[in-house]
């Protein structure tokens, strides 16, 4: 679940850029990106049940403000209940994103696909966004707002659907120079008519450009209560929202 902002995602595993800064800037940019992470933390609840993933996408910007992109993860909790054959999670999202002065703005679509065979009875775990976010300077706030029937397979508390579930969160990555960087995030997942599954979390961490990638190492953590965010595979649980420590390795190209 790859989260966008205007110029920056702060997961600390991708980071993609996009400027128009002259008459004959290109009319259009590809730009990938491959990544390496101890675990994959997706709004404060790893998606891996703690183990590591390796990531990777491509963005297709046009000089417009246009974009296209995708992203791909393996993730762990989709073959727990939702999906039979399921090991990886595919993002396919498209915007505009534009600039009014030193402000930064970004309106788009985003739906997370995990590909494999649906388990009789169950929830469909795919879903789609809508979403808006502004930056200024080091600083940037975002709003997703879930279109499709759920959010990521959740029901309400009465088994019904939870299209209209939202998410907050603003977000703060400094530059000190050098090649290093701060990072702080704070969030608040919305899942509609279910107050257990609804959640804040927040990030700290640091960064460094080591010339060849982007080494970042984060501490996340939640309130989520434990129950609903203990993920059964077999005779292993794990508590996937509590607090962790990832360290992660992204190279852009």
């Amino acid at each position: 679940m790859k989260k966008l902002v205007s110029a920056l995602v702060l997961t600390g595993l991708t980071t993609v850029s996009f400027s128009v800064l002259a008459e004959d800037a290109p009319a259009s940019t590809l730009t990938g990106n491959i990544g390496l992470t101890t675990d994959y933390v997706f709004r404060g609840v790893s998606q891996t049940q703690g183990g590591p993933a390796i990531q990777g996408g491509f963005d297709y910007s046009h000089a417009s403000g246009l974009y296209v992109g995708t992203w791909a993860s393996n993730v762990e909790w989709v073959s727990t209940g939702y999906k039979d054959n399921n090991s990886m999670e595919i993002d396919l999202y498209g915007g505009y994103r534009g600039a009014v002065g030193d402000v930064g703005y970004d309106v788009g679509i985003i739906t997370y696909y995990y590909p494999g065979d649906q388990i009789s009875g169950a929830t469909d775990p795919d879903t789609t966004e809508v979403y808006v976010g502004a930056s200024w300077k080091f600083l940037s706030a975002k709003y997703s707002y879930v279109v499709s029937d759920h959010f990521v397979g959740w029901t309400t508390d009465t088994g019904g659907k939870t299209r209209g579930s939202y998410y907050i969160e603003l977000n703060a990555n400094y530059d000190l120079g050098n090649g290093w960087g701060v990072l702080g995030h704070v969030g608040y997942q919305d899942v509609k008519d279910n107050d257990d599954a609804s959640y804040t979390d927040w990030k700290i961490g640091v960064s460094k450009d080591v010339g060849f990638g982007l080494v970042t190492l984060a501490y996340t953590d939640t309130d989520a209560k434990t129950g609903p965010y203990t993920w059964v595979d077999g005779t292993h649980s794990e508590k996937v929202a509590d607090g962790r420590v990832f360290l992660s390795f992204t190279k852009s190209f």
